[in-house]
């Protein structure tokens, strides 16, 4: 253990930390869309149980094995086993998040664009009464055409690539304590009141229950099994399992702090943002009468002259991508520090020095990703008759590869490796506070054999599975 590591102040500090870090882009932009082309509530039904029955014992071992060793994923896998195999896994996470971030800094510029973009006014023109005849009248296939414009633009998309990864690393620079806790402390509670004020407009509006009753009733007739394995990718994904972001996050933890209580509030935070980004944004779709299961372009395309048309819709509009942006830099930095940390811990850099080689070398891979939408896109790969750009490799790899592979190998590490014994003994290791079920649950007897036989044998199958569907092999 390194007794000069930097360790967060509080238990509280790290949930905001860990939940900012799960809270991201797939919250506020995956999580609605998913959830309507499959069926409202009854993806929500499988998705809560797809949490509850994969990402929390994963999440468990993920921090626990961060905070037992204080090492970065390489150093953790190490310090437990002797085997050089495990610290090769350890390495597919951290390859595995300057990947991710190679094409999240460039969404996470779209955020701040279009954040910049709401304020200025820019999606006035996209309302009835201002529409511009440069992009036609005001719909989602104008919003759609401005889209495809601006990121055409090499100027525009490496621009905001630029601002969003220099906000990352100016937080990263200042450290665990005065960076990641600090910018935590400040964008989570501005990142819920704003989330808050919005699910309040869309209630407000003009058939708002039926967004509502959309997403808490469930149409059982879109589910199938593929929906299962759709529900269980995301319920993984969503919790950054699998590229070591909780394991880094982990590491800085006292050993006194309850870690079985700490994962089930980042968690339950997580779950309640998706849930409620859900009922912001299918309250104002249903108020304005289009289509839920737009897909993907449901945040880019749709909102921006739906938001517009509403009373306020400028502010609104400005509000809900300034919640994006600030999801997005949560989880970046998060996404960052891991290959940061490892630098620091393997091989001896200074944090400054760290963050600035690795922040400079994730630039440079996320080049070709930000101009795969324009001066880049004919330069494709074709794989399952699909034609891939550099921005969709390298979403492809990390995944449906790289996190996959992260995932399976935790749980197979967890038990068959570090053993169910051990790992059930370190999560006894430190107080429980008011919200009795960390320890209180972990010394119940039927914890241990539920623990056990999820982590020997239904995670790593079931993410076996996803792996296969994510590839298309099923």
């Amino acid at each position: 253990m390194e007794n000069n590591r930097e360790q967060w102040s509080s238990k509280a500090s790290f949930i905001l930390a860990a939940a900012g870090s799960a809270v991201g882009l797939g919250n506020i932009w995956k999580f609605p869309y998913i959830a309507g082309e499959n069926g409202g509530a009854a993806f929500l039904f499988i998705y809560l149980i797809c949490i509850v029955v994969i990402g929390l014992p994963i999440l468990n071992i993920e921090i626990l094995l961060g905070r037992t060793t204080k090492k970065n994923p390489v150093g953790a896998f190490k310090a437990i086993t002797n085997n050089p195999f495990w610290k090769y896994v350890g390495a597919l996470g951290v390859l595995a998040s300057f990947t991710i971030l190679s094409f999240y800094s460039v969404v996470g510029g779209w955020s701040l664009a279009y954040t910049f973009e709401a304020f200025v006014g820019t999606f006035d023109s996209f309302t009835i009464k201002n529409w511009s005849p440069e992009y036609g009248m005001p719909s989602p296939e104008s919003a759609a055409r401005f889209f495809d414009i601006q990121t055409k633009n090499p100027f525009w998309i490496l621009g905001y690539h630029t601002l969003f990864l220099s906000i990352v690393v100016f937080i990263l620079l200042s450290g665990v304590r005065s960076g990641l806790e600090k910018a935590s402390k400040f964008l989570m509670p501005i990142l819920l009141f704003i989330l808050l004020i919005l699910v309040v407009q869309g209630l407000t509006l003009p058939d708002a229950d039926k967004g509502v009753s959309f997403l808490f009733q469930p149409d059982w007739s879109k589910i199938d099994g593929q929906t299962f394995l759709l529900a269980l990718g995301h319920a993984f994904f969503t919790l950054s399992l699998g590229m070591g972001a909780m394991m880094t996050y982990g590491s800085y933890l006292s050993d006194k702090d309850d870690v079985v209580n700490a994962s089930y509030l980042v968690a339950f935070l997580d779950t309640v943002i998706a849930i409620f980004a859900g009922v912001a944004i299918f309250t104002v779709v249903f108020s304005s009468g289009y289509d839920p299961t737009a897909g993907p372009g449901l945040v880019f395309h749709v909102l921006p002259p739906l938001l517009s048309n509403l009373v306020g819709g400028h502010y609104f509009a400005f509000l809900f991508f300034l919640l994006l942006s600030i999801a997005a830099i949560t989880s970046g930095i998060s996404i960052l520090e891991v290959s940061v940390a490892y630098l620091v811990d393997e091989r001896n850099l200074s944090r400054k020095k760290a963050v600035l080689i690795m922040a400079s070398l994730v630039y440079l891979a996320a080049i070709p990703c930000a101009l795969s939408f324009g001066l880049l896109s004919d330069y494709t790969l074709n794989f399952q008759d699909k034609a891939l750009t550099f921005f969709d490799i390298a979403d492809y790899l990390a995944s449906n590869l790289l996190l996959p592979f992260g995932g399976f190998f935790l749980a197979v590490f967890a038990g068959y490796v570090w053993g169910i014994d051990e790992v059930i003994r370190n999560l006894l290791i430190g107080e429980s506070n008011s919200i009795y079920f960390g320890n209180g649950i972990v010394k119940s007897k039927g914890f241990k054999p539920a623990f056990s036989f999820t982590v020997k044998y239904i995670c790593p199958v079931l993410i076996f599975l996803v792996f296969l569907y994510s590839i298309g092999w099923i």
